[in-house]
C-alpha cells in the first residue's frame, strides 16, 4: 500500500470508529505543522483561511482552483497526517468541472475533499436540487477507484434559507449519488443537528467555532455527529491575537502581549528543519 492509500485508510477508518473526531483546518505549511504536533489524527484545509493569509476575501471570485490546490499540497506535504481540503464548489458549475477537481485534489495528494452546492451568486445562492446532485455524482464517480473520501454540502443555512427539509432531502440524495460523508455547516442548534444525523445514512460532519451556539464535542457526538471542523475559526483567532497585540501596541505603547505569544523554540522545533539550495 502507498502512503496515500494509507492516509484514505487512516481516514476512512475515523469515520467509522466509535464516537466523533476533530478534524481541524490549517491554512498553510506552518498552521499544518503546529496543529500535526498537537495529536490530532487528521487536518483539512480552509479557504476561508487561506485567503486571509493573500489578503484576498473568502468568495467564489477570490481564488482559484490552482491557488487552492497549490496551498492544499503544501499542507499535504508538511504533515505525515491525512488531510482533507475544501474545494468550494468543485470550481465550474458544470458537474464535469466538479469531477476534474476531485481528479485534481488527488493529484496533491489530498485524501479528502467537500462539494458544496452555493453557486456564489447572492441573487441565486443556491443550485436547484436536480444539478447539485448531478454534480456531487460526477464527483463521486471521479472519486471511484481513488483514495478519496468524498464530502457533499449543503449550504442553505450559510446563504439565509433555514430549511431543514429541504436541507436533509439534498444531503439524503447526495449520499444517494455516492458522497462519503455529508455537511450541512451552519444548522442553528443542537436539535436540528440530531434531526440530520438521524436523518441520513453516512457520517456527518458539524463546523464549530462560527457564530451561533457551540457544543462540546461530547455534546456532539452524543447527538450523532461523527467529524467535527472549526472552518476558518482558528485563523481568525490567530488574527484575533495579531489584532490584540498591534491595537495594545499603538494604543498603550507596552508590549504585554509577548507573555501570551508562542515561544520562537516551540515553533521552531514544529517547522522544517531543511536547508535551502543556492541561496544566490
Amino acid at each position: 500500500m502507498g502512503e496515500q492509500e494509507a492516509k484514505y485508510e487512516r481516514l476512512r477508518a475515523l469515520h467509522a470508529r466509535e464516537g466523533a473526531f476533530v478534524i481541524p483546518n490549517a491554512w498553510d505549511a506552518g498552521s499544518a505543522r503546529l496543529l500535526s504536533g498537537l495529536g490530532f489524527e487528521a487536518l483539512a484545509t480552509t479557504s476561508a483561511g487561506y485567503a486571509f493569509s493573500k489578503g484576498k476575501r473568502d468568495s467564489f471570485a477570490a481564488l482559484s482552483r490552482a491557488e487552492i490546490l497549490a496551498n492544499a499540497g503544501e499542507i499535504v506535504a508538511a504533515t505525515g497526517l491525512p488531510v482533507s481540503a475544501d474545494l468550494e464548489d468543485g470550481f465550474g458549475e458544470a458537474p464535469q468541472d466538479c469531477a476534474e477537481t476531485i481528479h485534481a485534489a488527488a493529484r496533491f495528494g489530498l485524501v479528502g475533499g467537500s462539494i458544496e452546492d452555493a453557486t456564489g451568486d447572492p441573487s441565486d445562492p443556491i443550485y436547484d436540487m436536480g444539478l447539485a446532485v448531478e454534480r456531487v455524482a460526477a464527483a463521486a464517480e471521479a472519486a471511484r477507484g481513488l483514495p478519496f473520501l468524498l464530502t457533499a454540502r449543503a449550504e442553505n443555512f450559510l446563504w439565509e434559507r433555514p430549511d431543514l427539509d429541504d436541507t436533509i432531502a439534498r444531503l439524503q440524495a447526495f449520499s444517494e449519488a455516492g458522497a462519503d460523508v455529508l455537511y450541512a455547516p451552519g444548522l442553528p442548534d443542537i436539535a436540528a443537528i440530531r434531526t440530520v444525523c438521524a436523518a441520513v445514512d453516512k457520517p456527518v460532519n458539524v463546523v464549530m467555532g462560527l457564530t451561533g451556539p457551540r457544543y462540546s464535542v461530547a455534546e456532539l457526538a452524543e447527538a450523532g455527529v461523527k467529524r467535527v471542523s472549526v472552518g476558518g475559526s482558528f485563523a481568525r483567532a490567530a488574527l484575533g491575537g495579531l489584532m490584540r497585540a498591534a491595537e495594545e501596541v499603538r494604543t498603550l505603547g507596552t508590549f504585554d502581549y509577548a507573555e501570551d505569544a508562542l515561544p520562537g523554540a516551540v515553533i521552531s522545533a514544529a517547522m522544517d528543519q531543511g536547508r535551502a539550495g543556492d541561496r544566490r
